[in-house]
This record gives structure tokens, sequence and C-alpha cells, in this order.
């Protein structure tokens, strides 16, 4: 095993460590977790337009409900009027 082979084992405990505690990681880069609530449920549900996909619609709502931007390159998005980065 060369010196070269040790940094591929190095990044996997990296991830390994960031996948131990990922809500403490992700926090600690200034995120914060979004639960997903009744009203979210049903505002998706109330959506209207031809873009059925369940999940888009729950972020739509939510980012319309908690006055958030979304981070998505999905052009759909736009046509419900919520703030998109990408």
């Amino acid at each position: 095993m060369g010196a070269g082979d040790e940094a591929p084992e190095r990044a996997a405990a990296g991830i390994d460590a960031v996948m131990r505690d990922l809500e403490g990681a992700l926090r600690g880069q200034g995120f914060a977790t979004l639960p997903i609530s009744v009203r979210h449920g049903q505002a998706a549900g109330a959506l209207p337009g031809p873009h059925r996909d369940p999940f888009d619609r729950m972020l739509i709502a939510q980012a319309m409900l908690e006055d958030m931007s979304l981070v998505s390159n999905e052009f759909l998005f736009d046509a419900y009027g919520v703030r998109r980065l990408w």
C-alpha cells in the first residue's frame, strides 16, 4: 500500500463521521431542519397546475408558507412564484 492509498481511506472516514451526526454537521454549516406539517401537506395538495410530483409540490408549499428559497434547477418551480436559486 503506497502513500497515495491513504487519501481515499481518510476521505471515507470523514464521510462516515459526518453520516454519524448528519444533523449536527448540517447545523454546523448554518442549515436547519424543516419538519413537514399538516399545513404544508394541505398547501401541497391544494396547489394548482399540472406539476403532479408530490415531493416537488411539498417543497413548493414549504417554500411558499415559510418564505424560503428553493435551491433547484427545476424550472417548473418558477410557475408557482417561489424564489429559486440556481
